[in-house]
């Protein structure tokens, strides 16, 4: 065999961790771009090593009883909802697999048995926030190039489109422009059509990504639960001129809209965390509303312009639950939340705790958090600010008390080796990890597991048809 090689005729067994397709070929594994386990496919060999191929699907010959119609217009070219033609009870089980390989094969630990994945009650419109990207030139098809190249005056016929929408994946210059997006409620995609619109009518210049010129970068909607939406706009320099024609035809058509906002950013990079957020009109925040675990009430979080909050706001509520009831907390416990971020989870648990200490490395978090405590009259809770790493030694447990429970919900990078290692120290008797990333959550697993026995593993779906999977485990000390 050799690259650019046709394998006729293969069956697709399996997905694996990353969303590619497998087979095996000869005693290799085969990963596939495309196709659908069940399929029996045509597939061109793109890369050779010792012990695995590469290669993508050039023909689908049968279709795998699996298969789903996709919904999507762009599905396909869109790198978000890429397990759109796979039926979604079968994306749980391919979900729920990736889940135990990664325990068992990267982390070599043994389990119970895995208990059934929790699906979305949502497959679509279930995210409360989405980033569009405002592109000078929208991208343009083989055909369309092909097309343009035949003509004699290509800049005349054919003059530069501008685009909102996506970036194609794996292209930080390439951003097609989307027509109907099916991951976020209405008034999303009216919002972005009616942004669009407005500027073209207006002549505001969209941003040119490889010239780094122009006026409009990223918009960025975020919607909550209570109906409440905000708008982020985002502008390479300060002409309050076409800053204001847009969001005043977002206020005329939008009253649903309680947040405008917008952010001067001058850089070569669209992140905003180290940059001032104008508050044009209305709250700097909206509301995000949530029940107690216990049935008791509601809370309430604000969420701001660059608050994280849990983007499946329903799944959300799900997900905190099974770690609240895997802490199997009684009242009397002191609780260390780790990777806080806006103190959700630190609040969700807190009137079931005798004190939650919730740590987060962004300081602006930290004040969310803070705020998220005071506004639903929760009086036990401290929250700081630093690197978890440098932030909790034994100095640290020395002042704030050793915890009796440790719940954890990292970034998919995980925990750092030396937060795993106060963990072992501070010897708390149940430690909750939720992740969203379970080949890091087996690494640091696995450097629990011989003061630590696994007593339960969740994974949870936070994000129909896409790849990715929730997963909490609980543990007891041994």
């Amino acid at each position: 065999m050799k690259k650019g090689d046709v394998l006729e005729n293969i069956v697709v067994e399996t997905m694996a961790a990353e969303g590619k397709c497998v087979s095996r070929i000869d005693g290799l594994v085969l990963f596939m771009e495309g196709g659908a386990p069940g399929d029996t496919v045509d597939v061109q060999l793109t890369k050779i090593k010792s012990s695995f191929l590469e290669g993508r699907v050039t023909t689908v010959k049968q279709l795998s009883p699996s298969r789903s119609q996709p919904f999507c217009t762009h599905f396909g070219l869109c790198g978000g909802c890429s397990w759109q033609h796979i039926g979604y009870d079968a994306q749980l089980v391919y979900k729920q697999k990736q889940v135990a390989d990664n325990l068992q094969r990267l982390g070599g630990l043994e389990l119970p048995p895995l208990q059934t994945i929790v699906p979305s009650a949502k497959t679509r419109f279930y995210r409360n926030k989405l980033d569009y990207t405002f592109s000078a030139q929208r991208w343009l098809t083989r055909e369309e190039m092909e097309k343009k190249k035949a003509l004699e005056n290509p800049a005349e016929a054919m003059p530069p489109q501008p685009a909102l929408g996506y970036h194609i994946p794996r292209k930080y210059d390439l951003v097609f422009d989307v027509t109907e997006c099916h991951l976020q409620p209405d008034p999303s995609n009216a919002i972005r059509l009616a942004v669009k619109d407005e500027a073209l009518k207006a002549g505001i210049v969209f941003f040119d990504l490889r010239k780094q010129v122009g006026f409009l970068r990223t918009i960025t909607i975020r919607t909550a639960n209570t109906g409440e939406v905000m708008i982020i706009l985002q502008v390479t320099y300060d002409k309050m001129e076409w800053t204001e024609k847009i969001l005043r035809r977002l206020e005329k058509d939008f009253p649903q809209i309680t947040s405008f906002n917008y952010i001067i950013n001058g850089k070569k990079n669209d992140t905003f965390h180290d940059l001032d957020i104008i508050c044009w009109k209305g709250n700097p925040y909206i509301t995000e509303q949530m029940p107690k675990p216990d049935g008791s009430g509601v809370l309430q979080f604000r969420v701001g312009p660059k608050s994280f909050y849990q983007t499946n706001s329903d799944q959300a509520y799900q997900l905190y639950k099974l770690a609240w009831e895997m802490a199997e907390l009684k009242g009397h416990e002191r609780v260390y939340d780790l990777y806080t971020g806006t103190g959700t989870i630190a609040n969700f648990v807190a009137a079931q705790a005798q004190k939650v200490v919730g740590l987060e490395y962004v300081a602006a978090a930290i004040e969310d958090a803070k705020v998220n405590s005071r506004i639903n009259n929760i009086t036990n809770t401290d929250f700081y600010a630093g690197d978890i790493k440098d932030l909790l030694d034994e100095s640290f447990l020395s002042q704030h008390g050793t915890p009796d429970t440790i719940i954890t919900d990292p970034p998919r990078a995980g925990m750092h080796e030396a937060v795993c290692g106060m963990i072992l120290k501070a010897a708390p008797q149940r430690i909750v990890y939720v992740s969203c990333n379970p080949a890091t959550q087996a690494r640091d697993l696995s450097i629990l597991a011989d003061q630590y026995e696994i007593l339960r593993v969740q994974p949870v779906d936070m994000f129909p048809h896409t790849v990715h999977v929730e997963n909490i485990v609980s543990l007891r000390k041994k």
